[in-house]
């Protein structure tokens, strides 16, 4: 049976090169970067460079880049860490109704420990309103935290137009960057950001390691207290051979950047393009373009549940998903899709592909041999396609 995977949004293969390099790190240069020894020192040296290539990739310093166990950790120690700090200038922080679950419930649990929170709505398209967002900044905001790039329909936000309100304001800005690192280009000082969450698994690096970029003078609280790592912003013995990982995984996502967007872009079209000719009552979510991340296509197919559709694509060997994979378990449909003003019907039959470095043209023409089959069977079984074929033909 062929075997599709096209679900890079919840993560991807470890590039070869990427773990040729970490299993030195593994077997031979085990040292820990904190010892004064010759064994420690090598490590050290490895560790400082991939920093320097994490930081590379986003127009950054290395001492400005902190490397946390991943994107949610970091986005936890974004959120938190700004809020202790700023906590004596005011108690009020903004997010948008499309963030990932790692900022949403970091933000509702400050909310409920005494903090304000005003979530801004997002457009049809999954674009957040700039307008709204001006309109809820107060005396005592202290944050302003809004994801680079939606992880389930790909929609890019206007960034540097937020950062620049945000600074005119003196407010600290975080972005959570963990979908577009690698997809797009991203500079800290263009986009006028002041913490900025990234992660290795996203871009062929390995699982467990993310990175935090701290603006040089922004103030932070650690959340994790020690032996002092990481510029007492993150305490603990540093994993070596997931970050060493992680700076290679950079450094290839640099050079192959523009390549690799303009191979996924072309397939995701073909995919796209075959799907909404191939099966009727179809709905593309989010936005067409350069507004859009290049591998991602989310689609609405009524009359059928989501959940069978990956069932179904799943016994045929292709992978996709209905969302972010962190809530894949759940029964409840995206509150990404919901907050764009689809109906819990439309949302509850949204399928996301996502795709990636290895994916071929024969992936997408067996997708597209193998999806309007499973949508005809299933709606066979479905009173509400039925009414709406005879509604249409009347």
């Amino acid at each position: 049976m062929r075997r599709v995977y096209l679900d890079h949004s919840a993560t991807t293969p470890v590039d070869p090169e990427v773990a040729a390099l970490m299993m030195t790190y593994y077997t031979e240069k085990y040292g820990n970067p904190s010892s004064v020894h010759g064994f420690g020192r090598e490590v050290k040296q490895a560790l400082e460079q991939a920093r320097t290539q994490v930081a590379d990739l986003i127009g950054a310093s290395p001492n400005e880049i902190t490397f946390t166990s991943g994107g949610t950790e970091a986005d936890n120690l974004a959120i938190l860490g700004t809020a202790e700090a700023l906590r004596s200038k005011g108690k009020h922080i903004i997010t948008s109704c499309i963030e990932h679950h790692a900022v949403l419930e970091t933000c509702e649990h400050l909310e409920k420990s005494g903090f304000d929170l005003t979530v801004i709505p997002a457009d049809e398209e999954g674009i957040v309103s700039v307008d709204e967002l001006r309109k809820a900044i107060r005396q005592d905001t202290i944050l302003i935290s809004i994801m680079h790039a939606n992880n389930e329909v790909g929609s890019i936000q206007p960034i540097a137009e937020i950062g620049k309100i945000a600074r005119e304001h003196g407010i600290v800005f975080h972005v959570d960057a963990v979908q577009s690192l690698g997809k797009i280009p991203i500079n800290v000082e263009e986009m006028n950001v002041d913490l900025l969450t990234v992660s290795s698994h996203k871009i062929y690096g390995p699982k467990g390691v993310g990175a935090l970029y701290i603006r040089k003078g922004v103030r932070i609280v650690p959340l994790v207290h020690g032996g002092g790592q990481e510029r007492k912003r993150r305490s603990g013995t540093e994993n070596t051979p997931g970050i060493i990982g992680f700076g290679k995984a950079c450094e290839l996502a640099g050079q192959r950047m523009e390549e690799d967007a303009r191979h996924q872009r072309k397939l995701r079209d073909k995919l796209m393009n075959g799907i909404t000719k191939g099966i009727e009552f179809v709905k593309v979510n989010g936005p067409v373009g350069e507004s859009r991340l290049p591998n991602n296509l989310n689609v609405s197919i009524r009359y059928v549940e989501g959940e069978s559709l990956l069932l179904s694509l799943d016994m045929l060997g292709i992978a996709a998903s209905s969302g972010s994979a962190c809530t894949s378990g759940s029964l409840d449909p995206s509150h990404v899709l919901l907050s764009m003003g689809l109906t819990h019907e439309i949302a509850h039959g949204s399928l996301r592909f996502t795709l990636g470095r290895q994916n071929t043209e024969e992936d997408i023409d067996y997708v597209l041999e193998q999806l309007p089959k499973i949508v005809e069977r299933l709606r066979m079984m479905s009173p509400l396609y039925d009414l709406a074929i005879h509604t249409k033909q009347a």
